[in-house]
């Protein structure tokens, strides 16, 4: 069934279909950085945990399930091209089913979002407009190598973990909390420049201009690593700065040099090894996250 044929169907989605669609794997992402984002505030976590279960909940099911949804979507005829197996292409999720669920998800995130206060619902109405802005036109910001992955890190890594240390203290984060939550996502457009290599050809044919496809393989999973370390560096001397000699300064350059070594086996083959560093240096980077949340925590008591 083409693409194109699909969009008449009359059939109803099966349930994992549907799950499929909205990618349980990219959840954590937002998940962990909301938590991240819990740990640093410090005041009133530990009498507060189900604002930081439902702001988990909500980063990583609702709002990433809905921008997933609403990506797969968009980017219907593309999958057509580079994964034709995917629930859309496949005719699995059947005529417009696609975009109810992408906009049935962005209803229910602002009504969820509206339960976790003022800074709870201003970040999943920013969040639910950064997903659309991302993938649709005439915006379509994901055609840029630059802008599309530089939104979706911010909204993976930075955003989540301002949200879940506003809404843990009630307030705007302590400078230094936004300042680490910023690094780090602006380390993960990195990762997700690395992620575009999977779409590499369709990329080209649909006229996305992703690093890779501008930069060619080579160059772009370079960038993509200097991008990644530089703003773990830059974490590492102002913890020592605010801190001094710690166990989290060193606990973050161990997983930096782990990084490094998983970007020089990488770059051998980059096209190839790019979904085997997201399996390992990305999970060193992400690690080396809850640390600096901790670190900050620690900070905040003194």
């Amino acid at each position: 069934m083409t693409v194109l044929q699909n969009l008449h169907s009359h059939r109803e989605p099966s349930f994992f279909a549907a799950l499929e669609l909205i990618k349980p794997i990219t959840w954590f992402p937002p998940m962990w950085a909301y938590a991240c984002g819990a740990v640093s505030a410090g005041v009133g976590f530990d009498n507060r945990l189900w604002l930081v279960a439902l702001g988990i909940f909500l980063a990583g099911p609702i709002v990433c399930g809905m921008s997933q949804a609403a990506n797969d979507w968009c980017d219907r005829h593309v999958d057509a091209i580079n994964q034709p197996e995917r629930p859309i292409p496949s005719g699995r999720i059947p005529g417009k089913w696609g975009l109810w669920i992408a906009f049935g998800m962005s209803v229910l995130s602002l009504v969820i979002g509206y339960q976790l206060g003022i800074w709870g619902f201003v970040a999943t109405v920013l969040g639910v407009v950064a997903a659309w802005a991302y993938s649709a036109e005439p915006l379509r910001l994901k055609k840029s190598g630059w802008w599309g992955p530089g939104l979706v890190a911010l909204c993976y890594e930075g955003l989540p973990w301002f949200t879940g240390a506003a809404v843990i203290s009630s307030a705007m984060p302590n400078p230094k909390i936004i300042i680490i939550a910023f690094l780090y996502a602006a380390g993960a457009h990195g990762i997700m420049t690395l992620n575009d290599f999977k779409a590499l050809k369709g990329d080209k044919e649909t006229g996305v201009q992703s690093l890779p496809v501008m930069l060619g393989p080579q160059l772009a999973a370079f960038v993509a690593c200097v991008t990644m370390a530089l703003p773990q560096f830059i974490v590492i001397i102002i913890l020592y700065i605010w801190i001094g000699p710690s166990i989290y300064g060193i606990l973050i350059s161990v997983l930096v040099l782990g990084q490094i070594w998983a970007m020089q086996i990488m770059l051998r083959d980059p096209k190839a090894k790019a979904p085997w560093y997201n399996a390992t240096g990305v999970m060193m980077y992400v690690s080396g996250m809850m640390v600096s949340a901790f670190a900050l925590r620690e900070l905040g008591a003194m």
